[in-house]
C-alpha cells in the first residue's frame, strides 16, 4: 500500500519511513513546509510536496501517516477525511483537548482513524499482553514504568532541519509528559484490558531551561483496582538505563527492559513468586513497533479486524488533559 507523510522530521524519517518498509507498504510522498525536509524526502525517491493537500490531490496515496507538530494535526487529517483516505495521527491526538475534539469530530465515520501509539505494537509488549490474558502471573497489581531521555533547549535533528517545538507549550502542548505519558497509559490499557479512569500527575521543571516541564510522575488505578505508576523525563541522560516497563500480579512479575521507544530488541522476563530463577519470553527482537504499527494499520484498511479506536483515543485525551491542568497549577 502506498503511503503519504505529512511532517518528514525525525520520527517520520528515521522509524516510521523504515517501519512502513518493512511492512512491505511504500511511502510514496510527504508533506513538508521545510524545503530541507523536502529535499531529503526526494534524495530518497519520494515526491516532496508542501501541503498535505497537494500531496493527497497528486492521488499518490492509499494512506496518510501525520507526524507534523502537535498544533497542527487538524488541517491533514482533515484533508484526509475529506478525500477518504485512512489516517494514522501521531499522538497525542492534538496540543490541546479542543483540538482533539476538533479530530474526532472531523473524522466522525468518514475514514479509518488511528493514533499513532506504536508501543502497542512492539513485539515484547504483544507478548506481555499475551502473557497477562494467559494468566501467568495471576491477577494484575500494578503496572510501573519508567520512560525517560535527554532533550535539551537546543536538541534538533537532521542538523537543524525542524525547530525543537516539543519544548514550546504552544505548539506542543506541554513537555515531557504529554510527548510520552500518554503511551505508557495507552499501553497500560492494552496490557490489562481496561483503562487506568483515576489520574494524577506531578509535573517538574527541574533541569532543562525552557517553558514546558522536563519530567513527571503519574500514578492512577483502573476500575478493577490495578494500579499505576509512570515517570516520564526530558532530564535523564541517554546512557543511563532510563526505559523499563513492570507488570506485577499476584503470582509474578513480568519485566521489559529497553523495549519503550522507537528502537526494536530489548529483553522480556517472568519471575514467578516462587522464587526461582526468572524465564526469558521469546518475541521477534528484530521488530520495530513502528514495523508492527504499519502492518496493523494496513490490514485494518484492508478491512481486517483491528483495535484502533478514535472514541478510545479522545477518552484517553480526556483523562490526560484534566490531569495535567491540574498538575499545571501546581508547577
Amino acid at each position: 500500500m502506498r503511503w503519504g507523510i505529512a511532517g518528514f522530521g525525525w520520527v517520520a524519517a528515521d522509524y516510521m519511513t523504515p517501519g512502513i518498509r518493512a511492512a512491505g507498504g511504500t511511502v510514496t510522498a510527504i508533506a513538508d513546509p521545510s524545503p530541507r525536509a523536502r529535499e531529503r524526502a526526494a534524495s530518497l525517491g519520494m515526491r516532496a510536496f508542501e501541503t498535505a493537500e497537494a500531496m493527497l490531490a497528486a492521488g499518490m496515496c492509499d494512506l496518510l501517516y501525520v507526524a507534523t507538530p502537535n498544533d497542527t494535526h487538524l488541517e491533514p487529517v482533515a484533508a484526509a477525511a475529506a478525500a477518504g483516505i485512512p489516517v494514522l495521527c501521531e499522538k497525542p491526538m492534538a496540543a490541546t483537548i479542543d483540538g482533539a475534539e476538533a479530530i474526532a469530530a472531523t473524522v466522525a465515520d468518514r475514514t479509518l482513524y488511528g493514533t499513532a501509539f506504536d508501543q502497542r505494537h512492539h513485539p515484547a509488549h504483544v507478548a506481555m499482553a499475551a502473557a497477562i490474558a494467559a494468566g501467568s502471573i495471576g491477577r494484575p497489581v500494578g503496572v510501573r514504568i519508567v520512560y525517560a531521555c535527554w532533550v535539551d533547549p537546543h536538541w534538533s535533528p537532521h542538523g537543524g532541519a525542524h525547530d525543537n517545538w516539543r519544548a514550546d507549550p504552544g505548539r506542543a502542548g506541554g513537555g515531557a509528559v504529554i510527548d510520552l505519558a500518554l503511551h505508557g497509559l495507552d499501553l497500560a490499557e492494552r496490557l490489562l484490558g481496561e483503562p487506568v479512569e483515576r489520574l494524577s500527575i506531578a509535573l517538574q521543571r527541574r533541569i532543562h531551561d525552557y517553558a514546558v516541564d522536563d519530567g513527571g510522575m503519574l500514578t492512577g488505578r483502573t476500575a478493577s483496582g490495578v494500579l499505576f505508576q509512570s515517570h516520564v523525563a526530558y532530564n535523564c541522560a541517554e546512557a543511563l538505563p532510563r526505559r523499563r516497563l513492570e507488570v506485577l500480579g499476584e503470582h509474578g512479575l513480568l519485566i521489559a527492559t529497553d523495549t519503550m521507544g522507537q528502537t526494536a530488541g530489548g529483553t522480556l522476563m517472568r519471575r514467578s513468586s516462587d522464587g526461582g530463577e526468572g524465564v526469558a519470553i521469546d518475541f521477534a527482537a528484530e521488530r520495530s513497533p513502528f514495523a508492527g504499527q504499519a502492518a496493523a494499520f494496513m490490514a485494518a484498511a484492508r478491512g481486517e479486524p483491528h483495535d484502533f479506536s478514535i472514541t478510545r483515543d479522545l477518552a484517553l485525551m480526556r483523562l490526560f488533559d484534566n490531569a495535567y491542568r491540574e498538575a499545571l497549577t501546581w508547577l
